[in-house]
């Protein structure tokens, strides 16, 4: 199953971010070499959210993802949340439907 972890991001997330970026990204990264994280990035234009994609049976690797991220933890981000996505096209669909 697919679950998104979406952020919203406080007003001066770009300004505050480098202090903690290299932190999250290496906790990205090791959720991805793990296989619980495919895709992740912020929204531009403007720069008020960001979406994980994760991979796995339960919300379970997203929601520990947010909780131990550096960017939730120094309050980059006003609020979090994870939601089933129900995928049905691509090559990795969950639930493919033709």
């Amino acid at each position: 199953m697919h679950y998104l972890l979406m952020y919203d991001l406080v007003s001066d997330y770009l300004e505050r971010r480098a202090e903690y970026r290299d932190a999250h990204l290496k906790l990205a990264w090791a959720a991805a070499e793990r296989g619980e994280l495919l895709l992740a990035g912020a929204l531009t234009e403007p720069t008020d959210s960001a979406v994980l994609l994760f991979e796995s049976d339960s919300p379970a690797a997203a929601e520990a993802f947010a909780r131990a991220d550096p960017y939730v933890l120094a309050g980059l981000v006003a609020r979090w949340r994870v939601r089933e996505w129900t995928t049905v096209v691509g090559e990795r669909a969950a639930k493919p439907v033709r």
